[in-house]
């Protein structure tokens, strides 16, 4: 008699995707927003079946989209089998508590579907402890909402870390795990913060951007590491510093988490010691996806982010990334050929505006390895000054 075969495999999670786009958001911005939440989605280990947008003149206060989507949402969940809905904001208990009553499946919001993320990326202890923090602050207020899956016994994306174990049916056990939490980390800073204190002869060089657009990349380049660098959104939580010699002048190079529109607030706060990297770093060389069609945008949001946590006055070297992917021409009068010496095109990004409107500034490819030369003199030049 033959044995029966289980496939163990774990199946992938089906999601569909919301969003209610107000007024302000011109249509490529909300396809963009959109292809952002789809990328999350994905890295964080589910498959998006379908994609529901609705204009508002701000998202409703109950329900977040009018009741009339979410009766069809509610609908295609049920046909389809989906397993999770993800809406790109986020949203408040009670909004979730309504939207429950409608849609009987799963429901995450933006900053639950990055927390959960940062939960899988996590690798040190300290990383862990952090996510744990944020993910635990994010579920205070949730508390309620949250106990009604756990009944379930229900796993899969947004129900890793805190939200597995007892302590959410009890708050004042939660609030004292936090506080366990925050003192466990704080050490952690004190210790972190000493060895920044010991380090303090050296030039000190942070790497910041949007996330999964090279830095981890270059950080390998530079210093001859091996940081782990692949296509998904936050693949590098915890930060890694290392030394670099260019002609005779040491400084110490570091790599951090990369930023991202709407990052959870808890998020922010939690990741303190990793941000002081960046504090108290004496140069920022902020990396750009140039091949990226709103990486103005993505510019602003590392801009905003840095000026909330007290880092906007570094000096900066910005290094655009990619120009090998550039599809379209940057100039009306000044299309991109299939030219395989890169060195004229990179003249021609020189006279573009982003070069007249920043300084300094250098492009290049750091998966190509092109104008790594230039990348080197102008990072020399930022910290001899």
């Amino acid at each position: 008699m033959s044995k029966k075969l289980f496939d163990t495999k774990k199946a992938e999670e089906k999601a569909v995707l919301v969003s209610a786009l107000t007024p302000i958001i011109k249509p490529d911005q909300a396809q963009e927003y959109m292809d952002e939440l789809a990328f999350l989605t994905l890295t964080a280990g589910a498959v998006v079946k379908k994609t529901f947008t609705q204009r508002m003149s701000y998202p409703n206060p109950r329900t977040y989209v009018g009741q009339g989507k979410l009766d069809e949402i509610a609908e295609f969940v049920k046909l389809q089998q989906i397993d999770l809905v993800i809406f790109d904001d986020e949203l408040s208990p009670s909004q979730i508590r309504n939207i429950e009553q409608t849609i009987q499946c799963k429901i995450l919001d933006r900053s639950n579907l990055i927390l959960d993320i940062f939960a899988k990326r996590a690798r040190s202890a300290q990383a862990k402890l952090q996510v744990e923090l944020a993910q635990a602050q994010y579920l205070l207020p949730r508390l309620t909402r949250m106990w009604t899956h756990l009944s379930k016994h229900k796993g899969g994306i947004g129900m890793k870390g805190p939200g597995e174990t007892e302590i959410e049916t009890d708050r004042r056990v939660l609030r004292s795990t936090i506080t366990k939490l925050q003192r466990r980390l704080d050490e952690i800073d004190k210790q972190a913060s000493t060895r920044r204190k010991n380090r303090d002869e050296k030039t000190r060089v942070a790497l910041v951007g949007y996330t999964n657009v090279g830095k981890s990349t270059i950080m390998n380049l530079l210093s001859k590491s091996d940081v782990l660098a692949e296509n998904k959104l936050f693949a590098t939580l915890d930060s890694t510093v290392r030394k670099v010699v260019f002609e005779n002048v040491p400084f110490l190079i570091s790599d951090t988490v990369g930023f991202i529109r709407k990052l959870p607030h808890q998020l922010v706060e939690c990741f303190k010691s990793t941000l002081d990297e960046i504090r108290e770093s004496d140069l920022l060389i902020h990396v750009v996806d140039i091949s990226h069609p709103n990486f103005e945008e993505q510019l602003h949001v590392v801009n905003r982010t840095l000026l909330e946590i007290g880092a906007a006055d570094k000096k900066m070297l910005l290094v655009f990334n990619k120009i090998d992917q550039l599809k379209e021409p940057l100039e009306p009068d000044d299309p991109f050929g299939e030219n395989t010496d890169h060195r004229p095109y990179i003249e021609r990004l020189k006279n573009t505006w982003m070069a007249k409107e920043n300084s300094p500034v250098v492009f290049i490819s750091a998966a190509k390895k092109m104008n790594l030369q230039e990348l080197r003199s102008k990072l020399i030049e930022c910290i001899k000054k």
